[in-house]
């Protein structure tokens, strides 16, 4: 059972949370109507919000709206908000969805740069780290970036050296550039043993304002992944990469 003190605080939180852009300013019998609590334990813990600076009160219509402490609070966290801390809880829910390695790839100048790389528990992984980089040509990661660079930068890395990592590496422009028509088609990338043997890897761009700025990807071993599951992985790295662009967005975060 919920100790008094932990209802109370419980219930502090839920007052605060009824501010909203929609509706700034609460009377106390109508927030305790709102959330079926009693006006007078809701009246109480106004009195105790405002004296902390959480709340303020009209002096004249008696209605409470959110206080100074309050945006301190916002403003202290906005600081130090960065994009890496935002984005690992959703990348660690996609990792705990589809039990495979997730990776944050950024642009880096004509080359990718790998930002986060979080792996299951208890499975056979492949060796990848923060902080690796790749060429922009090869595998999904790093084709869903180059997919949607501008068309001049597209042909300077196609003209410049492909180097073939393995059997499956696609080093043919041509090629190249269908598969990559094929990513901006799709909205997503597929890559089969191409930098890495024996893994699969699916990928989503990450675009801020028309600007590409890097990719989500899922990869785990062939024998793991079937196009079953592939068909399943797409929609969540979708979502996630959704949800990371609007937390980029709201919060105008930039790498």
């Amino acid at each position: 059972k919920e100790s008094t003190m932990l209802k109370t605080v419980n219930s502090a939180l839920a007052i605060l949370k009824m501010f909203t852009r929609e509706k700034t300013v609460w009377g106390g019998r109508e927030l305790a109507a709102e959330m079926g609590l009693n006006h007078t334990n809701v009246y109480r813990i106004l009195e105790t919000l405002e004296r902390n600076g959480f709340v303020s009160k009209d002096p004249i219509t008696k209605q409470y709206k959110l206080g100074s402490a309050v945006w301190e609070l916002g403003t202290i966290f906005y600081e130090n908000l960065n994009v890496q801390e935002m984005i690992n809880p959703h990348l660690q829910k996609l990792c705990d969805q589809t039990g495979e390695s997730v990776f944050f790839t950024v642009l880096d100048g004509n080359e990718t740069l790998m930002l986060t790389v979080i792996e299951p528990e208890n499975k056979v992984k492949f060796p990848v780290t923060a902080g690796s980089r790749a060429p922009l040509y090869v595998g999904a990661s790093y084709r869903s970036i180059l997919a949607h660079l501008p068309e001049n930068k597209i042909e300077d890395i196609l003209q410049g050296e492909l180097i073939k990592y393995t059997e499956n590496t696609m080093t043919n422009p041509d090629d190249l550039r269908r598969d990559l028509q094929q990513i901006r088609n799709n909205g997503y990338a597929i890559s089969h043993n191409e930098y890495t043997p024996d893994v699969v890897a699916m990928a989503v761009p990450l675009i801020i304002d028309g600007d590409i700025l890097g990719s989500l990807t899922v990869a785990g071993p062939s024998y793991r992944i079937n196009k079953t599951q592939q068909s399943e992985f797409i929609p969540l790295l979708q979502q996630t990469r959704d949800t990371v662009q609007w937390n980029m967005k709201k919060y105008n975060l930039t790498l």
